[in-house]
């Protein structure tokens, strides 16, 4: 049977046949028109279940995101700031937050990370001196690009400004993969794991976790692409609910992945063709809700005017 690959909890959750599931706790609530998927990993045996690690996965979902209403985008922006801030250790002079934006900028689905870092209020460098005891909170950011571009791998750069900048925690983005194609451009994920650069289409990489770099490392992530044999397999289980021949059509949707979708050329991986907008905009959502968690002493005007 084909695997279903996906970087959401929630979705790796809802492929055990969403029933209860020892060592995992699933909670579900609305927010200001957000819908929220909360899920805890408490064991090792259902983070193999699962292939996640053990942590906290919160999900904030609104479909109106696609349709680039106004107050979904707001009210996303604004709740995952709160759920950020939430999750940070707090500062007390403990030194700056590292924000990471991983991916390829030359790639657009790739390029959600390096379009937050674009977008996030750095502040380290104006901190001291003449402008000590504003109310900005140190904040410094990087986004690394990836290794076919810069031979380096992320995380070596990563472990590197660690032990210079000594930050008290690393906010890591990066563009996830999805099991259903409805969440691609309206879901965030947030979770306290860190993260594993590359693991969306496949490229596994060097984990950025709080055991790697001995920081506390949150990540955030939205789904932007999605594997071509997952949509077929969700097109031969609609055909199955129209025929129900079930059997041969699962023996089909085997075949036509070991001679179509992979291949000489390995997975491949699908995306809509809006995804610019897509990308431009969850840019703008997350480095917003970022800003407002590092700087809670800001308004949005005053970041905004920063950022100008």
């Amino acid at each position: 049977m084909i695997e279903t690959r996906t970087d959401l909890a929630m979705e790796a959750f809802e492929n055990t046949d969403g029933g209860p599931l020892p060592g995992v706790r699933v909670s579900h609530w609305e927010q200001d028109g957000i819908e929220i998927t909360e899920v805890v990993v408490t064991d090792n045996e259902a983070a193999r279940q699962l292939g996640k690690p053990k942590g906290t996965y919160l999900t904030l979902e609104s479909h109106l995101l696609k349709e680039r209403d106004p107050d979904a985008r707001l009210a996303m922006a604004a709740l995952l700031g709160e759920e950020i801030d939430r999750v940070l250790p707090e500062g007390d002079g403990a030194g700056p937050v590292l924000v990471v934006g991983l991916g390829n900028r030359a790639i657009t689905p790739d390029s959600l990370g390096p379009g937050v870092v674009d977008r996030t209020l750095v502040t380290r460098h104006m901190l001291g001196g003449p402008l000590k005891g504003n109310p900005m909170e140190s904040v410094c950011a990087i986004a690394p690009g990836v290794l076919g571009v810069t031979g380096i791998e992320s995380m070596e750069l990563v472990e590197a400004l660690v032990k210079q900048v000594k930050p008290r925690a690393i906010l890591c983005v990066d563009s996830l993969a999805a099991r259903d194609s409805r969440r691609i451009g309206s879901a965030i994920q947030l979770t306290d794991t860190g993260i594993q650069p590359g693991a969306g289409v496949g490229n596994h990489r060097k984990p950025l976790t709080a055991q790697s770099v001995g920081t506390p490392v949150i990540s955030v992530g939205m789904p932007t692409v999605i594997y071509a044999a997952t949509l077929a397999k969700d097109a031969f289980a609609w055909l199955n609910a129209r025929t129900g021949d079930g059997d041969a059509h699962e023996a089909a949707l085997e075949d036509m992945e070991r001679s179509l979708l992979e291949g000489e050329l390995g997975d491949m991986i699908v995306t809509p063709r809006e995804i610019d907008s897509i990308i431009q905009d969850a840019a703008g959502i997350i480095a917003s809700g970022i800003n407002r968690a590092l700087q809670p002493r800001l308004s949005d005007a005053e970041i905004a005017a920063m950022m100008d």
